[in-house]
């Protein structure tokens, strides 16, 4: 009986320090997204680049906000950009913080989401947009980033790049 509740005790000390490190990786994981969320929100703008056949396309956004550990921004699906990403999700992010001197380079491939409560996670975080968009029209397009590879630059420092 004491041999079977010490291999008890064993089992679930196990599975605390297995939970413990998933949690710990999560959160390490998180960070990196944090960071680029928070610096896209500091600049305010940035640009997204895409392709329509074989012209590249430049365009200011202005969203960006996590949403169940994936970041997110948000346009209109009746502009061309949405089409272009359609097209080809492959994208390019660049921001600069004027302030600071430094900027940003995102690499990423965008995944639609059309769930309501996602449209309407980034509507509350930017009410703004409330005029245009709503979370159940025909016209918002919620995306999320994929693949992510994110380098910070500064004229001062070595870049510095982060996955996710």
């Amino acid at each position: 009986m004491n041999k079977l509740i010490k291999l008890f005790l064993i089992a679930l000390l196990a599975v605390f320090c297995l939970s413990a490190k998933a949690q710990t990786n999560e959160k390490k994981e998180e960070q990196p997204m944090k960071e680029v969320c928070n610096f896209l929100k500091q600049c305010g703008k940035y640009f997204i680049a895409t392709v329509e056949g074989d012209q590249p396309r430049v365009r200011p956004f202005g969203t960006a906000a996590i949403y169940e550990n994936r970041l997110y921004i948000q346009t209109g699906k009746r502009k061309n950009v949405a089409k272009q990403m359609m097209a080809n999700p492959k994208i390019e992010i660049c921001a600069y913080d004027e302030p600071s001197g430094r900027w940003l380079r995102i690499e990423a491939m965008v995944v639609p989401d059309e769930r309501v409560e996602a449209k309407q996670f980034m509507l509350d975080e930017y009410p703004s947009l409330k005029g245009m968009y709503s979370a159940t029209d025909d016209n918002t397009f919620l995306l999320y980033l994929e693949n992510v590879t994110a380098t910070f630059y500064s004229f001062e420092d070595e870049p510095r790049t982060v996955n996710f």
